[in-house]
């Protein structure tokens, strides 16, 4: 079954295979089945036409996947263009909600350990 340009794995069930779909989480993937009244643990293979017809139509209610993407982009650019601080931060690739930067941003800045200790060591030798 295809949703929104995702293939949903058959052999899954599909309160699991749902939050494939980039904004749908699980809370929304329990919801849209609720609503369509298919069990959350029946699997792909197991779904009639008319169910695949009906989760397929719930889902795309939703702002998902390429849509959602672009709307996010947007509002990143948005935030660049003003030169608000979070889109400041976005542009060097910081941690944009006061995180903190000393010791737990690796992912976004890149693996770099950079501590006063191995500073000191290098002086020290010289």
């Amino acid at each position: 079954m295809r949703i929104a340009g995702v293939t949903i794995p058959d052999n899954k069930q599909l309160a699991y295979s749902l939050p494939l779909i980039f904004g749908i989480g699980s809370t929304r993937a329990l919801e849209i089945l609720k609503e369509a009244k298919i069990a959350p643990t029946k699997k792909g293979t197991d779904l009639t036409g008319d169910e695949e017809q009906k989760i397929r139509s719930l889902a795309e209610a939703y702002l998902i996947e390429g849509e959602l993407r672009r709307e996010i982009g947007q509002n990143i650019k948005r935030l660049k263009d003003i030169r608000a601080a979070r889109g400041d931060r976005h542009a060097r690739g910081l941690p944009v909600r006061n995180q903190r930067t000393k010791t737990n941003s690796r992912t976004r800045r890149g693996n770099v350990r950079k501590t006063m200790t191995s500073g000191r060591r290098t002086l020290e030798k010289t």
